[in-house]
């Protein structure tokens, strides 16, 4: 396998002790998942790999995201409006301001 050029963590909710339980999961963010993962192979963009992952701890702003290496924290991701918003950043090598958290 050859090395992502970027890898986004979507927040599951998933707790240690079992299922998903927070607020990103309540607010469809495995679905936008989903979505995400489509719109980046209609784009062509097979240098990124996507992830859900356990809690990430921003529930006062969840759904939420991470893109690495850039260490980009998004928050507010309740659409797919939002993720074409970031997908259209990173392709142009930037940050989409209006849902950076942190």
């Amino acid at each position: 396998m050859k090395k992502p050029k970027h890898h986004i963590f979507v927040c599951g909710s998933f707790r240690a002790a079992g299922g998903p339980q927070g607020v990103c999961n309540k607010k469809n963010s495995m679905g936008l998942l989903q979505y995400l993962e489509q719109e980046l192979a209609d784009r062509g963009m097979a240098d990124v790999t996507v992830s859900s992952t356990g809690c990430l701890k921003l529930c006062d702003a969840g759904p939420a995201m991470v893109i690495y290496p850039e260490n980009w924290w998004y928050g507010r991701v309740e659409s797919e409006g939002v993720i074409d918003e970031i997908i259209d950043a990173l392709e142009e090598g930037k940050a989409a301001a209006s849902y950076v958290v942190g």
